[in-house]
């Protein structure tokens, strides 16, 4: 293995999950980028999505369920230097960690969250997500939704993100270019991912996506925020991707500047008497 690429490992999914498309896509936009395995740290929590740090020679982090932002954010503030990547299914960034989510959004730090939607709890074998297409009692099924359909990039928005974007497994060229936009932005940036669960979504596959979803045209101006929460009300018959909106904001280490000067956080110097009286001012 080389110490200035980016390789993979053989993985657990199955055949045909459209996880694979994203970590070989990752992969090479990682590679292109330049970055060095050891400036890179992938944060999961649990779940088929999570598991990709766990296949890809790079630094990684394997945190609860639900939990991936919490540890993603900390490791940023740690060490400014670092590239951190989250990857993620649709249960566990907006169900599970849904509160983590919107307070991330709020924050601002400077980390990438690719959630992995297939629009099901793959993992645990078939059970409605926060995504899953709403249904009726008299036809319902594993994959369908009794409540609304939760709609992440609505929220996003609307709660203040400062890139948000969709994109699709089965067109790696586009998710390419939306992966490499989303790493190089300073701040939040959302990607919700369309991806297929060959195993327990039936309704969503792969035809599903690929006769529905259309790249945002040369036209659109996704620093209208008014016309983005429209396009992100679209999704059915046509489901728009393409990045739907960004702005330029103070990130959250703008906003501390005391935690991100010349010397990452990781390599101050700490003396354990100053420790010990912040302990001793608690008791």
């Amino acid at each position: 293995m080389s110490n200035s690429t980016f390789t993979t490992y053989e993985t657990a999914w199955c055949p045909g999950c459209g996880n694979y498309a994203i970590l070989e896509t990752l992969t090479g936009v990682l590679n292109q980028m330049e970055t060095p395995p050891h400036q890179v740290v992938l944060v999961g929590g649990i779940g088929q999505a999570a598991k990709t740090n766990q296949y890809i020679t790079a630094n990684g982090f394997s945190g609860l369920h639900g939990r991936s932002l919490p540890a993603a954010v900390a490791i940023k503030i740690a060490n400014n230097d670092l590239t951190v990547i989250v990857n993620s299914g649709d249960g566990d960034s907006y169900g599970e960690g849904g509160n983590h989510f919107l307070h991330n959004i709020r924050r601002n730090v400077d980390i990438t969250h690719f959630v992995h939607d297939n629009q099901i709890y793959g993992l645990t074998k078939g059970q409605p997500s926060p995504t899953s297409d709403p249904c009726d009692l008299a036809h319902k099924t594993n994959t369908c939704n009794m409540g609304a359909t939760f709609n992440p990039l609505l929220i996003a928005i609307a709660a203040g993100a400062t890139f948000v974007a969709r994109s699709f497994s089965g067109d790696k060229s586009h998710l390419a270019q939306i992966m490499a936009a989303a790493i190089k932005h300073p701040g939040y940036a959302l990607v919700d991912i369309l991806q297929p669960c060959v195993s327990f979504n039936k309704t969503n596959t792969f035809a599903y996506y690929k006769q529905r979803v259309k790249p945002l045209d040369d036209r659109y101006d996704p620093t209208n925020k008014l016309a983005a929460i429209e396009k992100a009300m679209e999704f059915g018959d046509t489901i728009p991707i393409g990045i739907l909106y960004q702005e330029q904001a103070p990130t959250y280490a703008d906003k501390r500047p005391e935690l991100f000067d010349a010397v990452p956080l990781i390599d101050k110097s700490v003396r354990l008497s100053d420790v010990q009286a912040l302990i001793n001012s608690y008791i």
